[in-house]
């Protein structure tokens, strides 16, 4: 039977719906922005104390006109992806690539072990060939809680893994797992779930009790050699490099219980020396790298923060349909899943559930040239993060990978990787300017991202039906206004450095996707002109001073028109991703106190940087273990 080229594809784009609508709106705010602006420039006071603040006014409703432009380019078409995960089962069967998989954690004190081995263990247990799967844990506080964590993990692993895959279980992260479920929908007998429970409760009640007291036993210590790389001169800010393979994937006798083999685990603490910079996440993602190129060297890399775990046991499947695909997959440099929370009320009343981001904008970026890398969730080709540019000739090796490695003992490769892990290693190199992740900014994953597409290459965003990762998001409200301080800050500080999309990506990305890295860019500054037109016109109108045009006047009109109707089409958006009612009329309530205060301390943040007064700091950020539950407020590499 003759295939069509349709029927080859590994993946379909479909155009979102709602698009009439939105055009028909996008048109008709445009004509009425306009005659504001043109009012505004036609009725300016002669004289007198009202000039300058209907001035003051015309310039906000500029910079607000420019800003609705820019939106504007990321929701004129955005896309679906739909990847055929049974087509590529199905032509690629055993010849699939192998997957590299990087986890980022850095204290244990705030990022309990066991909620990272619990992000770990849902990561190993992936339906994808174990033999081509290896899971690399970077710890940048150097700590031996974090590696005894590890080793449990990794014994219980081998109950884990089998039992997930028998019984075709989601999600995979025990800790959500045995907290959301009883057993008694799954295929398990109460018996079987009892033991598995059980045993997970025994492991994390012993790391919990580790961490609590400081110390590991030394019964304990003696069932592993990787535990004297510890010593009492040891810290967190100096210590030599420690890489330390828990499960070799290679050994056939390291199989779980049904005797099926392991994925790979390594830990991995790159060196750390007072003296020399260390370039936080950045530079434990760059270290990574070159770690897992003399163990695995796998050509998919996939990243996730400690405490974004996996949801969806197909991701890497579906990941690789992108890639793979024979008419566009050449062209796709990283697939880019959004941040989900799954701890959201249902009228997220701080405004934090993303959904109209998630569900409009990142997929309008993915129609004009790519979706951002957000630093977590995210398949790259290692090549392109190893600086490789975009030529039509390209063509991956997808045979590289774990069975391409020399007969060396464990140890020797373990000794090389601590090679490529040392303070040292990067000095007189292009690692962290062309090469790896770049360095010299808080938001090290938006530049990267953007470099990325400025070498060529495109990016998916893909949003399956089942969330990919989820996580917790900020349940404060102290929480939310300083995530998105965070946020606004380090997007700022892109737009005014060498890396604004306008400048970096002149001729090198289409003005649109220009456009659309620029909208989380200039949040901050928004903070300006909303403080401008919330505090200027009511001061105006305590002294009798006009600013708007009467109501009997017909210039009322355009004013009355653009305000009702661009809100009543951000209310249609938000109902169409999910939010209610009350959840959007949150949402605009904490734009409003975002703009007031997270990013006009932004703005402020960032320019004492740019004159020199302050340093970009990062703190990490507590994480609390409850009941099973991760609770959690910020990224541990976050800028405060």
């Amino acid at each position: 039977m003759e295939t069509t080229p349709e029927s080859r594809r590994l993946f379909a784009t479909e155009s979102l719906g709602g698009r009439a609508v939105y055009r028909l709106h996008a048109v008709t705010v445009a004509a009425g922005i306009l005659l504001v602006l043109y009012y505004r420039a036609t009725h300016v006071p002669a004289t007198g104390e009202g000039r300058a603040a209907w001035l003051g006014m015309l310039a906000a409703e500029l910079w607000y006109s420019a800003y609705w432009v820019i939106t504007q380019s990321v929701r004129w078409s955005p896309v679906h992806r739909r990847p055929f995960k049974d087509r590529l089962a199905a032509r690629y069967g055993e010849r699939l690539p192998s997957v590299d998989i990087f986890v980022c954690t850095a204290d244990p004190q705030s990022e309990p072990p066991s909620l990272v081995i619990s992000t770990v263990l849902s990561l190993m247990a992936y339906d994808y060939p174990a033999e081509k799967l290896s899971v690399y844990l970077s710890d940048d506080g150097g700590s031996v809680l974090t590696f005894y964590a590890m080793w449990e993990a990794s014994s219980f692993a081998k109950r884990w893994i089998p039992f997930c895959k028998r019984y075709n279980i989601e999600p995979r992260s025990p800790a959500v797992y045995f907290s959301e479920s009883d057993g008694l929908e799954d295929l398990c007998t109460p018996k079987e779930w009892s033991l598995i429970k059980d045993m997970y409760d025994e492991m994390t009640q012993s790391i919990d009790a580790v961490v609590m007291s400081g110390k590991i036993p030394e019964e304990i210590k003696a069932n592993h050699k990787g535990f004297d790389e510890w010593n009492l001169e040891i810290n967190s800010k100096d210590h030599q490099p420690i890489v330390k393979i828990l499960i070799d994937g290679k050994d056939q006798n390291e199989v779980d219980k049904e005797e099926n083999v392991l994925p790979t685990l390594v830990y991995m603490a790159r060196e750390k020396r007072p003296q020399h910079h260390h370039n936080f996440k950045a530079g434990a993602m760059n270290a990574l790298i070159r770690v897992s190129s003399v163990i695995s060297n796998s050509p998919i890399i996939m990243n996730v923060d400690c405490d974004m775990y996996s949801n969806n046991k197909d991701t890497i499947i579906e990941s690789l349909c992108f890639f793979l695909d024979e008419e566009m997959g050449h062209k796709i440099g990283f697939v880019q899943y959004p941040q989900n929370y799954n701890n959201m009320t249902k009228n997220d009343i701080y405004g934090n559930s993303l959904q109209v981001i998630n569900k409009v904008e990142l997929p309008g970026l993915d129609s004009v040239g790519g979706a951002l890398y957000i630093g977590t969730g995210c398949f790259h080709r290692r090549e392109i993060l190893c600086g490789r540019k975009f030529t039509k000739d390209y063509k991956e090796d997808w045979n590289g990978g774990i069975k391409d490695k020399t007969q060396e003992t464990m140890h020797e490769i373990e000794e090389k990787a601590k090679s490529l892990a040392t303070c040292t290693y990067e000095h007189g190199t292009q690692w962290g300017d062309e090469i790896g992740l770049k360095y010299g900014c808080p938001v090290e994953d938006i530049i990267t991202g953007l470099a990325i597409h400025c070498r060529g290459w495109g990016s998916i965003c893909s949003s399956p039906t089942r969330p990919a990762f989820l996580g917790i998001g900020p349940t404060t409200l102290a929480q939310t206004l300083l995530q998105h301080k965070r946020w606004s800050e380090g997007n700022f500080s892109i737009f005014l450095s060498k890396y604004c999309s306008f400048l970096f990506g002149h001729g090198k990305i289409g003005l649109c996707l220009q456009m659309g890295y620029s909208i989380y860019g200039l949040w901050a500054p928004n903070s300006l002109a909303t403080l401008y037109y919330v505090i200027i016109p009511s001061l105006a109108l305590l002294k009798g001073t006009p600013l708007f045009p009467e109501m009997t006047s017909p210039w009322i009109a355009p004013f009355i028109y653009v305000f009702f109707v661009k809100n009543l089409y951000s209310l249609y958006e938000a109902l169409s991703c999910g939010d209610t009612l009350k959840g959007w009329w949150n949402g605009q309530r904490m734009w409003l106190v975002k703009r007031i205060t997270s990013y006009l301390f932004g703005v402020i943040d960032t320019l004492r940087k740019l004159l020199g007064l302050s340093q970009m700091s990062f703190a990490v950020s507590s994480k609390i273990v409850i009941h099973y539950h991760i609770i959690f407020d910020l990224d541990p590499y976050d800028v405060l």
